[in-house]
């Protein structure tokens, strides 16, 4: 039987899951198929109320419905209930669940680019932004223990409620103290549209971070932002956003066709060359 499941967004084409889910279909010999879906914000409701009519099993959720569809799910994870994020569903029982494992993702992807025991030396980490991404990223990084975070967001609002997951760990920066922040800080991370393509670049003076610092920016189209390019130029170690990507959907993968898949470097060499041709 040909299970079938999608990603959905606002926009989405950008999306590389399709390649990374259908690279695995392949390498597994699975009869299934995965889909790229553009879905408006009001269109989500109806769209995830209609998913077993539609013969769909499950699915990711990326920018802007990560908040509205942990809403709309019936059941949740532990982790997705403490973040109030999902990215990933599926269809139990004849219920819509969801969890969320973009942190999860997160923390492989710097382990692959900087080696396994890179959060031994992370004492602060800086986070840029304030969705669904940076709460689960954010998350995580409590969970690995050890280091103190800080959230700056350009609504300080929203930074302040993701700082209240864990008031003694997390605290939150003006936008207009970032300087003062990044000289303290061993993990700068961006998880913000800014530098995504179509979207302006992130500016920001690196100067100030220390050379211990890694930059990690979640936006993979393009692989290299601005912010990255800048922090390369400094010497500085890098992590672009495609080794989450890859190591976020394992687990939806596992759930919808049964199959827990592996992220290699030919994987990720497939979905490189793709981004070089911009398609």
């Amino acid at each position: 039987m040909n299970r079938r499941a999608f990603v959905i967004g606002h926009p989405v084409a950008h999306s590389r899951s399709p390649l990374i889910h259908g690279y695995w279909l392949r390498q597994h010999g699975l009869d299934g198929s995965y889909e790229r879906i553009d879905v408006a914000p009001g269109e989500l409701p109806a769209f995830l109320a209609r998913m077993e009519a539609d013969r769909f099993v499950g699915g990711n959720v990326t920018v802007p419905h990560k908040e509205a569809a942990f809403r709309l799910v019936a059941e949740r994870t532990e982790r997705a209930n403490r973040l109030g994020s999902v990215n990933t569903l599926w269809l139990e029982n004849g219920r819509l669940h969801g969890d969320t494992t973009d942190g999860e993702g997160f923390l492989a992807s710097v382990a692959g680019a900087v080696g396994a025991d890179w959060l031994g030396g992370i004492g602060v980490a800086l986070v840029l932004g304030a969705g669904g991404a940076a709460r689960a990223i954010v998350g995580a990084l409590l969970d690995a223990g050890g280091s103190r975070i800080r959230v700056a967001n350009r609504t300080e609002a929203r930074a302040r409620d993701l700082a209240a997951l864990a008031p003694d760990r997390v605290e939150v920066v003006s936008w207009a103290g970032l300087p003062t922040a990044m000289a303290e800080a061993d993990l700068l991370v961006n998880t913000t549209q800014a530098g995504m393509k179509g979207q302006p670049p992130l500016s920001l003076d690196l100067s100030g971070l220390p050379a211990r610092a890694i930059v990690s920016d979640i936006v993979y189209v393009p692989l290299e932002t601005r912010l990255l390019a800048d922090a390369r130029a400094r010497g500085l170690r890098t992590v672009d956003g495609l080794g989450m990507l890859l190591h976020q959907a394992v687990p939806g993968f596992a759930r919808w066709f049964g199959v827990r898949p592996e992220v290699t470097a030919e994987l990720r060499a497939l979905v490189e060359a793709d981004l070089g041709r911009g398609a």
